[in-house]
């Protein structure tokens, strides 16, 4: 699945070694960048006060984001990154255990791509990680200048 960095945005660590190891077993070759809540990510993005941030060739070609993220929720951190010209075309999947549909349709009204509920059991979480780095990595098309491997 090419050598792509992935963005997980995540505060859970179960959910963060789960997540390692289902990309491992999808045999993706991406490289994942771990921020532990919604503040590392947007410090990742966009460096302390708005100052830097990563190299528009870091970006990552996907974010994977949790929405209860402590410090920072998922939706501020997608409405930060749909804010600005660096970041709002890279896809965001929201994946998260929130099944409200108010989450959903905030996700969408934000700017997600995809809204991905996390399954509970290992194998289905795997299946789910491989589908969605099969589409978003290989299949999905981009614009070239957020696509970096």
């Amino acid at each position: 699945m090419g050598n792509k960095k992935i963005l997980l945005v995540e505060d859970n660590p179960n959910d963060v070694e789960l997540t390692k190891r289902a990309l491992q077993k999808a045999h993706t070759n991406s490289e994942l960048i771990i921020a532990g809540d919604g503040i590392e990510a947007v410090k990742y993005f966009f460096g302390e006060h708005d100052n830097n941030g990563c190299l528009i060739e870091d970006l990552p070609a996907l974010v994977l984001l949790d929405l209860n993220l402590p410090r920072f929720n998922g939706f501020e951190v997608l409405r930060r990154m749909r804010a600005e010209k660096k970041t709002k075309q890279i896809p965001v999947i929201i994946l998260t255990s929130s099944n409200e549909e108010k989450d959903i349709i905030s996700g969408y009204d934000l700017g997600a791509n995809s809204f991905v509920r996390k399954p509970v059991k290992f194998a289905e979480f795997a299946e789910v990680i491989r589908i969605v780095g099969l589409y978003w990595l290989v299949i999905n098309q981009t614009p070239s200048g957020i696509q970096k491997t």
